[in-house]
């Protein structure tokens, strides 16, 4: 059975775009099996990153002066370069190959008071117990008018490998609302929801972009995000 499977995935891969389509809908139709436990990374492109690199490239702007990105620099190397005068990393790992900082964000020690123009935070304030102590810590270490890009999870797998232990949680936009509002204030932030019942369903499902109607992603519907995202800027007489 084995055999078959890799012969099946194989042919996939080798599959034009329309049959790759056609695959997956004839597959994930009724049934209890996901084509992906991790997201569909091993597959191509999970669904979710369309709109988590549409919302940070739309937001380059502000990816400028001292940037902070978590886990590695990939976005803002990709959206930012030449704009960035400093660029760190901070990962709970001190073996990350690009991180310059290590720790936990909620742990006030870690970051420094009014450093950065820039926090691209995506993907994981999820994973901290605390959300409320992580907002707080990324508000401080902003700079006035500084500009944090913020993503999060709503309708979504739990990572059974490395994260597991510390998925806390799946957010909305409510959630995301009152959180920066305890912070950032009323005014000084804007929250996008992106994703529909069939971005939903494929992204539960393991699909990944390179076989999924792309278009049937882009209508945004409330009640089925897939991702929170918001811009929040701390205000320019601010104190640190």
């Amino acid at each position: 059975m084995g055999r078959v499977h890799d012969t099946l995935r194989a042919v996939r891969r080798r599959s034009p775009p329309a049959l790759q389509r056609l695959l997956y809908r004839c597959r994930s139709a009724a049934t209890s099996e996901p084509l992906s436990r991790n997201f569909g990374w091993e597959r191509g492109t999970p669904v979710d990153r369309l709109y988590i690199e549409e919302f940070v490239e739309a937001n380059a702007d502000c990816i400028r002066g001292c940037v902070l990105e978590i886990g590695d620099a990939v976005y803002s190397r990709r959206f930012g370069g030449s704009a960035i005068s400093r660029q760190d990393v901070l990962h709970v790992d001190k073996d990350s190959p690009e991180a310059t900082m290590v720790g936990d964000v909620c742990d006030p020690d870690v970051l420094e008071s009014g450093a950065f123009d820039c926090i691209i935070f995506t993907q994981t304030l999820h994973l901290l117990f605390d959300v409320q102590q992580g907002i707080r810590q990324l508000y401080r270490a902003l700079a006035p008018g500084g500009t944090l890009l913020l993503t999060v999870p709503g309708i979504s797998p739990i990572d059974p490998f490395a994260w597991k232990d510390c998925w806390y949680w799946s957010l909305s936009y409510a959630s995301v609302k009152q959180l920066l509002n305890q912070n950032f204030g009323h005014d000084n932030h804007a929250i996008e929801t992106f994703g529909n019942v069939y971005a939903a369903t494929a992204f539960l499902h393991g699909a990944v972009l390179e076989e999924v109607e792309l278009a049937a992603l882009r209508k945004p519907d409330p009640g089925y995000p897939v991702v929170i995202c918001a811009r929040a800027m701390k205000p320019a007489t601010a104190q640190a």
